[in-house]
């Protein structure tokens, strides 16, 4: 039977397809897999006809209830009257649909798997979110707002404000073409003041990357690059927030070995010497290399490539860090044991090189964001830069041209830098 008559055959109006890793082991229905690179599951909805203040969704085949399972969310401060889904996004663990309400207001609804481990994820990620709620009521310091949560049949339900694309996946949609100096400031600036205000509360986030940095609203204008035959995208509005506190960690809780996405994980979650907030910051300045390249600094999937790409990128890990690790394996003689003549090496050899050989503009401000990002690259988590310090860089001061004022002083001025 074809999808579309699923649909029609179950009452469905709306259907589209969701990407996922495994949160059905056996979906019901054909997979394309020559349209899709992951094992698709249909999403479907009901018709809107649900009582106000609640939103159904027809989500037996998707979790595993009978086919008469509703999801009833109810959402205290927003309403969402006659809702209808109007995208979706996906997680090797949790679903996440979106809503647009009668009135205009727009919510995510997060799904969790009901599996234990990541109900426990669910748990300690609501306890984070719940914090930053208390201590930014007024949501000045760019954090995803939470506004509800409840647990229905085992599955831990969260609502967020909606945002739009990552700042990875318009990366991607837009074949990787890098964004301007302008744009990578004001985001660094945003980012820097939404870690800060965790780091403030004592909280570390351990998995800052570009896909866990939403824009606003990722809407774009388009010009034609006749040199290079393709359509562009810039983004109107680089308003953006920190988003995906699974992970998170108050400095009293127990700190896992191993944190962060291995391509912007600190050396110091890598020698197993302990990490706190710092980790964050080298997360942040490897964010800010791909904003400004368009490609991740450190392309590895294997610990001693990573350091020896560090090496060579960032010159030799200091010799403290080499003693103190319990990671002897990586050294001889207090030095990287790597060889430079293997295929791995000449890898490494050949695609990258130090830090300022990257910069694509002999311009004062280009240089003054290599200076913020070989602060925060910084291999000693004690001397890397602070984002109180950072969010004080010149980079942050300088005006591009004539029609821009410097960043610091408006966007701190009228606490508006999220617009």
């Amino acid at each position: 039977m074809q999808i579309e008559d699923h649909c029609q055959k179950l009452g469905f109006r709306s259907w589209g397809w969701l990407k996922l890793h495994s949160v059905i082991p056996n979906p019901p229905w054909v997979c394309h897999k020559k349209h899709l690179s992951k094992e698709p599951v249909l999403v479907i909805m009901l018709p809107c006809t649900i009582p106000k203040r609640h939103v159904a969704v027809k989500y037996a085949q998707l979790l595993g209830y009978p086919e008469t399972s509703l999801l009833i969310c109810k959402v205290n401060r927003v309403r969402l009257d006659y809702g209808h889904m109007v995208n979706f996004v996906w997680t090797f663990n949790h679903i996440a649909l979106l809503f647009s309400s009668r009135g205009g207001a727009h919510v995510a609804l997060k799904i969790i798997k009901n599996v234990e481990k990541y109900k426990e994820a669910a748990r300690l990620e609501i306890n984070v979110l719940e914090r930053i709620n208390e201590r930014d009521p007024e949501n000045k310091n760019l954090c995803v707002r939470m506004f509800d949560w409840f647990d229905y049949h085992g599955h831990m339900c969260l609502s967020f404000e909606l945002l739009a694309l990552s700042t990875f996946d318009f990366l991607k949609e837009n074949n990787y073409l890098p964004y301007s100096i302008s744009q990578v400031r004001h985001m660094a600036y945003q980012i820097c003041l939404a870690v800060k205000f965790l780091h403030d509360h004592k909280l570390t986030h351990t998995d800052l990357k570009p896909e866990n940095i939403l824009f606003v609203n990722s809407d774009f204008t388009i010009t034609y690059n006749i040199e290079k035959k393709r359509e562009e995208r810039t983004v109107k509005s680089t308003a953006v927030r920190v988003v995906d506190f699974g992970s998170a960690t108050f400095d009293h809780e127990h700190h896992s070995t191993i944190v962060s996405t291995r391509h912007y994980r600190a050396p110091e979650v890598i020698l197993e010497l302990g990490w706190s907030q710092p980790c964050d910051v080298w997360s942040i300045g490897c964010i800010l290399f791909e904003y400004y390249l368009g490609f991740t600094l450190f392309q590895t999937h294997d610990n001693r490539e990573h350091l020896a790409m560090m090496e060579r990128i960032l010159g030799p890990v200091p010799s403290r860090m080499i003693r103190k690790t319990r990671k002897q394996k990586y050294f001889y003689r207090g030095r990287l044991d790597w060889d430079e003549n293997s295929s791995a090496g000449r890898y490494v050899r050949e695609n990258c090189k130090p830090l300022r050989r990257y910069i694509l503009s002999e311009a004062e401000e280009h240089h003054q964001l290599f200076d913020l990002i070989e602060a925060m690259l910084e291999y000693e988590p004690s001397k890397r830069i602070t984002l109180a310090v950072a969010l004080r860089h010149p980079f942050f001061q300088s005006p591009i041209n004539a029609n821009d004022q410097p960043p610091g002083k408006s966007w701190e001025g009228n606490r508006d830098i999220s617009r």
